[in-house]
C-alpha cells in the first residue's frame, strides 16, 4: 500500500447498544477507524478499510467488531455484571471546578466550554477559564456566549502557571483538568469523578481520543502515542509505585487534558501544586502532569484510569506543530526523570536515562530499517535531541521560574465546596 493511503482516516462511533447502521460519508477515506461502545461505556477501537467507498454497511461493521473486539466485548460485559451484584455507593453530590487554561485558540475553546455546558450530571460545574495570553482579547469575545464561565488571567507565560492559576481560584472539592483543545463526552464529569467515593482514590484519568485525523501530522501523532493510555481501567498505587526497578513511568497513567484530583492534595506539602519549571510554555516542554502523578504517588495516594470517561482531542493539524510537539515531549521527558534525581532523591531515574531510554530508540529505529513500522527516523532523530536538550531546559526553566515566582498553595479550605468521604475539611 502507498504512503498516500494511510491518511486521512475517518473517525465514527458505534453503540453496539443501539440498532445497527451503515457508515456513510466516507468517499475521501481508505480506512474509518470506529470508536466501539456499549451505551456510555467505551470498549475499544478497530480500524476497517473502505479504500474509498462512500459507505460501509450495517453488516460489514458489525462484523468487524465482533472479530476484532470479541474478547473486549465479552469482559465488557462481565465487569457490568459484577457492578450490577456489587453495592457501590453513589458520589455524594459535590462542586466540580473544571479549570480551562487558554492560549490564542477561540476556536477551540468555544467548542470545549459548549461541550462542558452539555454535561449531564447531578453535582455543581464551575467552569473557570485561565487565559494564559489576555493581549489577544480572544478569550473575552469567546466567553460572553457562556455567561456562567469565569475568566482568569494569568500574565505569567507557562501552562503550569495557568493551571495553577485556576487551581487556587477554585471553589470545588474536586479540581478537573482539560485543555482547551478538548471535546468532552456528555457523561464525562459523572464518570470521571465516580470513583471519588472511595476516600483513598485521590486522582482519576480518563481516555483521550483523536477528535480528527485528517492530516498526516495527526496521523503520525496518533500512531507515536497520542494522549490516550487504552481501554482497559487501571488503579496506580503505593505499591506499583514502590515495586519497580527502573523509573516510575507515570506518563501511562493519563494527561492533564483528561483528569481529575481531590482538591485537598493541592494543599497537602507532600504534593502541591504543579512544578512550573515543567509544562509546555517552558524551555522543558511538558511533564507537570506526570510530576504530579509522580508526587501523588510517593506520598501514598491512589490514581485509578477510568476508559469510559472520555475526551476528544484534536491534534496538531500541520508537520511543524507536531515536530515541536515531538521535540517537546521528548525535553519534558528527560527533564520530569530529572526532577524525580535531583528533587525526590530517585536514583530509579539513572536506570531510565542511561539504559532503558537509549534501548527503546535503537529498537525503535532497527524496527523502522527493516520495515515492521513506518515512524520517520527524522523524528526518531528528534526525539534524542529533545532529550539531549533537557539538562539546559530544565536549568533555563528553573531560572525562569525564580524570576515570575511560583503559585503559593491554597492556605485553607473551600468553605461553600460539598467535602467528599475521605476527605479533610
Amino acid at each position: 500500500m502507498n504512503r498516500s493511503a494511510e491518511w486521512p482516516i475517518a473517525i465514527r462511533s458505534v453503540d453496539i447498544a443501539q440498532p445497527p447502521q451503515a457508515l456513510t460519508g466516507l468517499g475521501r477515506y481508505s480506512r474509518v477507524r470506529v470508536f466501539v461502545s456499549r451505551g456510555h461505556d467505551l470498549i475499544g477501537a478497530v480500524d476497517i478499510w473502505n479504500r474509498g467507498a462512500e459507505a460501509l454497511s450495517a453488516m460489514r461493521v458489525h462484523d468487524a467488531i465482533a472479530d476484532h473486539l470479541a474478547l473486549e466485548l465479552i469482559k465488557a460485559e462481565l465487569r457490568n455484571q459484577l457492578l450490577d451484584r456489587s453495592s457501590a455507593r453513589e458520589l455524594p453530590v459535590a462542586i466540580v471546578s473544571v479549570i480551562v487554561p487558554t492560549c490564542g485558540r477561540p476556536g477551540d475553546l468555544h467548542r470545549c466550554l459548549a461541550s462542558l455546558t452539555k454535561q449531564r450530571t447531578r453535582h455543581t460545574i464551575e467552569v473557570v477559564v485561565v487565559d494564559n495570553r489576555p493581549s489577544s482579547g480572544t478569550s473575552v469575545a469567546v466567553i460572553r456566549d457562556f455567561p456562567s464561565v469565569r475568566l482568569i488571567e494569568e500574565h505569567r507565560p507557562g501552562l503550569s502557571y495557568a493551571r495553577n492559576t485556576g487551581i487556587t481560584r477554585a471553589t470545588g472539592s474536586i479540581i478537573v483538568a482539560t485543555d482547551d483543545d478538548v471535546v468532552a463526552s456528555d457523561d464525562w464529569i459523572e464518570k470521571l469523578i465516580a470513583p471519588f467515593v472511595r476516600p483513598e482514590v485521590v486522582a482519576v484519568t480518563g481516555h483521550v481520543l483523536p477528535l480528527e485525523l485528517e492530516t498526516e501530522a495527526q496521523c503520525r501523532f496518533e500512531a507515536y502515542g497520542g494522549l490516550g493510555k487504552g481501554f482497559t481501567p487501571f488503579e496506580f498505587d503505593a505499591s506499583w509505585f514502590g515495586g519497580r526497578r527502573d523509573a516510575v513511568p507515570t506518563w501511562r497513567i493519563g494527561a492533564t487534558a483528561n483528569a481529575a484530583f481531590r482538591a485537598s492534595i493541592f494543599r497537602d506539602p507532600r504534593i502541591g501544586l504543579l512544578d512550573e519549571a515543567l509544562g509546555a510554555g517552558m524551555p522543558t516542554g511538558c511533564s507537570e502532569d506526570t510530576y504530579l502523578f509522580y508526587r501523588i504517588l510517593n506520598s501514598g495516594g491512589t490514581i485509578v484510569y477510568e476508559p469510559s470517561a472520555y475526551v476528544w482531542h484534536r491534534h496538531r493539524a500541520a508537520m511543524a506543530g507536531l515536530r515541536a510537539q515531538i521535540r517537546a515531549y521528548s525535553t519534558g521527558h528527560v527533564a520530569y526523570h530529572l526532577t524525580t534525581l535531583t528533587r525526590d532523591g530517585d536514583r530509579r531515574a539513572l536506570v531510565r536515562l542511561l539504559y532503558s531510554l537509549p534501548r527503546t530508540y535503537v529498537e525503535r529505529a532497527w524496527q523502522r530499517l527493516r520495515g515492521h513500522n513506518d515512524y520517520p527516523l527524522s523524528l526518531i532523530l528528534l526525539e534524542i535531541v529533545g532529550n539531549l536538550a533537557a539538562p539546559l531546559a530544565l536549568w533555563r526553566a528553573r531560572r525562569r521560574v525564580r524570576r515570575l515566582g511560583r503559585s503559593e498553595r491554597p492556605a485553607r479550605e473551600r468553605n461553600d465546596a460539598v467535602p467528599l468521604e475521605g476527605q479533610a475539611t
